[in-house]
């Protein structure tokens, strides 16, 4: 069985908007994501910031404010119930299902600048091999006090070779900067598809299609109708950034279910043995 990798941002790809809106500002931060976010893109350009520390410290600092603690089991608990894309849940058993029969074992990834914790609390947590994401450093309490990993648009690409050379840590870098043969490698970009939403995944779709894998871009299906979203679709196919821009849909039979399925089709046909090529 040839590994090979699906590996998805979060926010916008496999669950519609933040995660952070659905509970955890509004309920448990006592604010609306549009003064949340406002605040951090106030922040951002004032201290000329990365505005993914930006958020987490926000997210700190409005609990302190509120006279609450942002431990793991708050954040697991506010993405209790978050919504998913139609057909995320039943996705992962059934394409695995499908790799099989052409000779691929599939692994999932998330690369994503959302809050590692808060992926953990949702109901797919469990498909996933590793999930790279921003996440806090805890006290002696249990307590988050100070961010442990930023993942934001340039360093997600740093992830995929950490898949692509089994570096399964935050830590060692040099692990995942030593050289080591392509063909050597656990999961050739090659045998990689990259499942984004938009202009935080630009440079990671770029930089796997650079490699020889696979870049899928999603868009919500409710927003569609939006020239925003229309836009952003034909700027991603007229720059070259992805291979394929496809809706959100994750059911049997979607359009992404169809693509995913033709990818995995022509990876298997690069795997191959010469002998077996005829099979395919």
């Amino acid at each position: 069985m040839n590994p090979t990798a699906l590996v998805y941002d979060f926010d916008g790809t496999l669950a519609p908007g933040n995660i952070q809106e659905h509970r955890l500002i509004p309920e448990y931060l006592g604010t609306t994501k549009d003064e949340f976010w406002a605040e951090v893109r106030r922040r951002n350009r004032a201290h000329d910031a990365d505005q993914i520390l930006i958020y987490m410290q926000l997210i700190l600092e409005r609990a302190h404010e509120a006279g609450k603690g942002i431990t793991r089991e708050v954040l697991k608990a506010q993405a209790e119930g978050a919504p998913l894309f139609a057909g995320v849940i039943e996705w992962f058993e059934r394409i695995d299902a499908y790799a099989k029969t052409l000779g691929l074992e599939l692994e999932h990834y998330i690369v994503s600048s959302a809050n590692e914790e808060m992926i953990q609390g949702t109901g797919i947590a469990g498909r996933f091999k590793k999930i790279f994401a921003s996440k806090y450093i805890y006290d002696g309490r249990g307590h988050a006090v100070w961010p442990a990993a930023v993942v934001n648009y340039t360093t997600k690409t740093q992830y995929l070779f950490r898949i692509n050379k089994g570096v399964d840590t935050y830590w060692d870098d040099e692990a995942v900067n030593r050289w080591s043969p392509m063909e050597e490698r656990p999961i050739p970009f090659e045998r990689m598809i990259y499942i984004g939403d938009g202009d935080t995944d630009i440079p990671s779709m770029k930089m796997v299609r650079f490699q020889g894998g696979h870049s899928i871009a999603v868009f919500d299906p409710d927003q569609w109708s939006s020239g925003a979203a229309q836009e952003k679709a034909y700027k991603l196919i007229a720059e070259d950034r992805a291979h394929f821009v496809v809706p959100a849909d994750y059911t049997e039979r979607s359009q992404l279910d169809v693509t995913v399925k033709g990818i995995l089709g022509r990876i298997a046909r690069a795997s191959a043995a010469p002998e077996l090529m005829a099979h395919f």
